[in-house]
């Protein structure tokens, strides 16, 4: 009798058990962060979305590193994170009303992405991160993103011309590709933008 050669499905039974995985760690973590707010009696602000936004930043900067595209799974990643975790970090109708910021940003991408001003990838994720942005602070949001993409650029650029970074990350296009991948910087100023506010540095904050 021969043997059924189940070695094709391990790497797909891997990937399986570890999204059951980190699906459970995230509800965990959600499940403690409400009851912390309970317990306060009141919303946890910016620092509920960092350990939720950072895996997301992270696979977002990587992909378009890689193969100079966001996925939309990470996109709708993120969407789906402020919705269950903003219910958590704002007050209910402050929440409620951060999804225009969502509707106005994905309409003016819509428009930008149909000019090739940018990609549709930026365009939608640029849309998924507007709510997570007060209205109070799109000043200051704006003037950091504009040190996060010459940062993220000069140091896209640096890294590949380094050898050994290149052995390392073999076959990335970005590395070959003039055009920069704008989702470090849009992956970067989320994560420093949530971490400035959890810290009391922008003017939602105070």
């Amino acid at each position: 009798m021969s043997s059924i050669d189940m070695s094709a499905d391990s790497p797909r039974h891997g990937a399986r058990a570890l999204t059951i995985l980190a699906g459970g760690m995230a509800l965990a973590i959600l499940a403690a962060l409400a009851a912390l707010a309970l317990s306060l009696g009141r919303p946890l602000g910016a620092v509920a979305f960092l350990p939720f936004v950072l895996p997301v930043a992270f696979w977002v900067a990587r992909s378009d590193m890689k193969t100079m595209k966001i996925p939309n799974r990470a996109v709708l990643a993120l969407v789906a994170v402020f919705a269950a975790v903003g219910l958590v970090a704002l007050p209910v109708e402050v929440w409620a009303w951060r999804w225009t910021h969502l509707a106005a940003i994905l309409v003016l991408g819509f428009v930008m992405s149909s000019l090739r001003l940018i990609g549709a990838g930026d365009a939608k994720f640029a849309a998924a991160m507007a709510p997570f942005v007060a209205l109070a602070d799109i000043g200051s949001f704006l003037f950091l993103f504009s040190g996060v993409t010459l940062a993220a650029f000069a140091g896209h650029r640096l890294a590949r011309r380094i050898p050994a970074v290149r052995r390392a990350l073999p076959g990335w296009d970005s590395w070959e590709r003039s055009d920069f991948p704008m989702g470090i910087a849009l992956a970067g100023v989320l994560v420093a933008y949530l971490a400035l506010s959890a810290a009391g540095l922008m003017a939602s904050s105070t």
